[in-house]
């Protein structure tokens, strides 16, 4: 690949315009584009076992717009650090249910002289679409079956990104493409990681080439991640190709252990596919038949989303901040990233890149709780019980909202646990 990797990957305006919609471009590299690196293997994760947590069927009238409660339809030319050609609209001349089941991405010829790209008019249009805003999730599985389009200078991919996108950057929040297809190659697709020291060209990955000369624009064909806290594998159409493993990153820092969103997006041109030329034609089509995600075995599926108390309020950081030491708050629900937290497992409870933690390890009643860097330390681990009490396991008391309020900018602390309605919170 011949691409700027962090130019590519991070979007100009970063994720304080992710609410609007206008985020990370698609995808980097993959390193290797040969045979499968595997023999095929049976995909050990049958849907009859799993819990599905959310999908899309496509289901609706031909032309009509993407579930609005499930995706988010990006716009712009900026070519996304990439070079890339087109500029992605919210046209249902470029994303739209076509009525038998499918969602249709189409890349066209642009005959609107009024957008302007990065280059100066566009030459072409398509889309780009993203569940950042309605559904994320930390392990499991993830699939979508697709039919991709063909042709020089055409870029389809089915990726994610970590939520945390916004408040520590890429690559630090992590991206698994599941799949991405360059024209020139049209029997082979890429699955690749991406972090902290394996970003860019130096990303985790590897091609998966179909048999006898077969190309992956001829029918459907079904991509597919299996991820669990220490191992990410890959599959088409059953066929595992490759597993990663915090073994495989040379002692580079594995990021995959947060919630991740959805993309879905068709390119045109761009520094590693290069530019269409004389044997391109137009439109050109990527075809989502389904895109489903589940638990990969039937298990529980670690927490994430709003964490909601007292009066239906929202655990919250203050003004949004980042830095060590934010107050943590309760606020009115607003579903923005001060408002998502994830239980990824480990104890920890996490929004924008950090933990949740009670201030110098107090374990005293009323110590402030508040945002720090992540240190595995007993003040930062908590067990969320089936009585709904979040509970410090450092101090062994209570998140709790100050003085029983759920008046907006309520502190929260940590007390002995009581049973109170302020001691009670739901996740998701």
């Amino acid at each position: 690949m011949r691409s700027d990797p962090l130019t590519r990957r991070l979007p100009r305006t970063a994720l304080t315009l992710l609410l609007a919609a206008v985020l990370a471009a698609a995808l980097l590299t993959a390193a290797g584009a040969g045979a499968p690196r595997a023999a095929a293997v049976p995909d050990p994760a049958p849907a009859a076992a799993a819990v599905q947590t959310w999908a899309d069927e496509f289901d609706g009238p031909a032309g009509s717009a993407p579930d609005p409660a499930r995706w988010t339809v990006e716009t712009g030319g900026s070519g996304n650090g990439n070079n890339e050609l087109q500029y992605y609209t919210n046209s249902r001349a470029n994303a739209a249910l076509d009525g038998n089941g499918n969602l249709t991405i189409t890349a066209r010829r642009n005959t609107d002289t009024s957008l302007r790209c990065w280059y100066g008019s566009c030459q072409y249009t398509s889309a780009r679409l993203n569940t950042a805003r309605t559904f994320t999730q930390a392990y499991g599985r993830f699939e979508a079956r697709i039919k991709i389009p063909r042709g020089q200078g055409i870029w389809p991919a089915f990726w994610m990104l970590g939520n945390d996108l916004g408040s520590v950057g890429w690559p630090n929040s992590g991206e698994i493409d599941v799949m991405e297809n360059i024209g020139r190659e049209p029997g082979t697709v890429h699955g690749t990681l991406h972090g902290p020291g394996y970003s860019g060209a130096e990303g985790i990955g590897a091609g998966y080439t179909l048999p006898g000369g077969q190309a992956f624009a001829d029918g459907f064909h079904t991509f597919t991640v299996n991820w669990s806290p220490n191992s990410i594998t890959w599959y088409v159409d059953g066929n595992a190709y490759q597993t990663r493993t915090p073994a495989d990153l040379g002692g580079d820092r594995w990021v995959f252990d947060h919630p991740f969103f959805l993309v879905l997006n068709l390119a045109v041109g761009g520094n590693w596919p290069g530019s269409p030329d004389g044997s391109t034609s137009f439109p050109q089509t990527m075809t989502i038949d389904h895109v489903r995600v589940s638990t990969s075995d039937g298990g529980p599926v670690p927490a994430s989303g709003p964490i909601r108390g007292i009066g239906g309020m929202c655990v919250d950081v203050a003004g949004g901040a980042t830095a060590d030491g934010t107050p943590i708050q309760l606020h009115d629900c607003t579903g923005n990233v001060a408002q998502q937290w994830s239980l990824p497992g480990d104890g920890t409870v996490r929004a924008l890149g950090k933990c949740l933690d009670v201030s110098g390890g107090s374990t005293a009643d009323g110590a402030v709780v508040q945002l720090w860097t992540c240190n595995g330390t007993n003040a930062q681990k908590w067990v969320h019980t089936a009585a709904r009490d979040l509970t410090n396991t450092g101090s062994g008391k209570c998140l709790d909202a100050k003085d029983n309020s759920s008046a907006d900018g309520t502190r929260l602390q940590t007390w002995t646990c009581t049973g109170g309605a302020n001691q009670k919170w739901t996740v998701g």
